[in-house]
């Protein structure tokens, strides 16, 4: 686990305060992420050739590690592996 870090949250629409952040894993929110990808290439390949459709979740998956939020960085995870399955399906769908 790495160190607290000290921010400036106005960035994250604070009132300009420092605020400590909690310690994020990183090698635990990579190992996470490339769960998601590899689900994905297993599942839903043909998705990783258009990727619009899972930019909001990796946004918000992004924006919960910045928080240092587990729980929110697992739901943009699990967001982002079904945004990706329902698209595979539909262009499977439309395939068909």
């Amino acid at each position: 686990m790495s160190k607290p870090v000290m921010v400036f949250d106005a960035h994250f629409g604070g009132r300009g305060e420092a605020t400590e952040l909690p310690p994020w894993d990183c090698e635990w929110a990579s190992e996470r992420a490339a769960d998601a990808l590899r689900y994905l290439g297993r599942y839903a390949p043909e998705v990783l050739e258009n990727t619009s459709v899972l930019e909001p979740h990796e946004e918000a998956a992004h924006q919960a590690a910045m928080r240092g939020d587990e729980v929110a960085y697992l739901e943009a995870l699990r967001g982002y592996m079904k945004a990706g399955r329902d698209a595979a399906l539909e262009i499977r769908r439309r395939a068909a």
